[in-house]
């Protein structure tokens, strides 16, 4: 028996939604809709890349130091 409640109100709450909708719509009401702002892009970092075995080559020789 609740379900049947629960869809009967959910049934007049749309009637409901739909009429304000179009009076809404004759009274020249428009629903602000928000603004989409673009994600700007993230800075680039200003760091030096090395590769692999330039890297491990450092980091055992940084290692050999202390």
């Amino acid at each position: 028996m609740a379900e049947q409640e629960e869809g009967v109100l959910v049934s007049t709450a749309n009637a409901i939604g739909k009429a304000a909708g179009k009076v809404a719509a004759l009274a020249g009401v428009k629903a602000d809709q928000p603004k989409k702002t673009a994600a700007g892009k993230l800075p680039k970092k200003n760091k030096q890349r090395l590769p692999r075995r330039q890297k491990k080559a450092q980091k055992i020789s940084a290692n050999r130091a202390d």
